[in-house]
């Protein structure tokens, strides 16, 4: 972690790890499968990590996010937030393409 000073008395510590993904653990306890779609999620961040050659960004499980689906779980990163989106993820199948996304940066 680096930790850069700055002239107020606020510390700012920037991780060496990608920014986490959000997860909503009530919309998890509402479907049927939300323990296996957090463990798909969970996997295919460690894919992208390996493929970028770097650290996977942590999944943290949140309170609600206020968007409340019927049968999907809302999921959100620093880059969707960034652009005033949220993932809604179904299934496990949608796992793959969920974190594309939530991992894409501007850049790309």
């Amino acid at each position: 972690m680096t930790i850069m000073p700055s002239k107020s008395s606020l510390i700012i510590a920037r991780p060496k790890r990608p920014p986490p993904v959000l997860i909503c653990g009530k919309c998890l306890s509402k479907i049927d499968s939300g323990k296996k779609l957090k463990q798909a999620l969970k996997a295919e961040l460690k894919q992208v990590a390996a493929a970028r050659s770097g650290k996977r960004a942590k999944l943290v499980t949140t309170g609600c996010l206020g968007i409340c689906p019927k049968r999907a779980v809302v999921t959100a990163s620093a880059a969707t937030l960034r652009r005033g989106e949220y993932v809604l993820v179904e299934t496990r199948d949608d796992a793959d393409e969920a974190v594309a996304v939530l991992t894409r940066t501007n850049e790309e």
